[in-house]
């Protein structure tokens, strides 16, 4: 039984729960004083543009949402070579 993975699939699969975590990781963040930052920290320095702001928020997302799908599409890529 040789199942396939669909890397579209995948992708967007990867690409919208890093999304949606960087989101939910920045409202924790804004809610807090101090819980977080250091995390907010290090992510603005892997994605350029991200801070703790709204813009900042959303451009950290689209780079997260990019970040992901390359990396669920690797995967899945890489999932369906091995599984011949």
């Amino acid at each position: 039984m040789n199942k396939k993975l669909d890397t579209k699939a995948i992708a967007l699969a990867f690409g919208i729960l890093w999304s949606l975590g960087i989101l939910v990781m920045s409202i924790i963040a804004l809610t807090s004083t101090t819980y977080l930052h250091n995390i907010v920290d290090f992510m603005s320095s892997v994605y350029i543009g991200y801070s703790l702001s709204l813009t900042g928020i959303l451009t950290g997302m689209v780079w997260a949402f990019f970040d992901a799908a390359i990396g669920g599409l690797v995967f899945a890529w890489l999932y369906n070579k091995l599984a011949k």
